[in-house]
């Protein structure tokens, strides 16, 4: 039985690239505020400016992939309420199997 693998494949990059980037700004601001420390007058507002405008670039990404994911969002939905007692069976198989290999520990 054939699978698609490309909308998976694209979500995962789309969720990998949202996260580095993500993870780039957060890096970016926390020098920033570090380097924030020492500064007074002109000099700290210059700074509070950069932070700024890189926590809008945090906020704009986290908007962009919630929109690219919300198709996908979507698609689950559609599938667990056409299909509920699949999704029920598929839940608690991933529980047995998650448990059994818990309890080996």
């Amino acid at each position: 039985m054939a699978r698609k693998n490309t909308p998976h494949n694209n979500d995962d990059q789309i969720k990998d690239q949202a996260f580095s980037e993500l993870q780039s700004l957060i890096e970016e601001s926390e020098k920033l505020l570090k380097s924030s420390a020492a500064l007074v007058g002109e000099e700290a507002e210059t700074l509070r400016g950069q932070i700024a405008q890189k926590l809008q670039q945090a906020r704009d990404a986290v908007s962009s992939v919630r929109e690219r994911t919300q198709p996908a969002v979507e698609a689950t939905e559609t599938y667990i309420g056409g299909h509920p007692w699949q999704t029920v069976a598929i839940s608690a198989g991933f529980g047995l199997v998650v448990g059994l290999l818990l309890g080996r520990r």
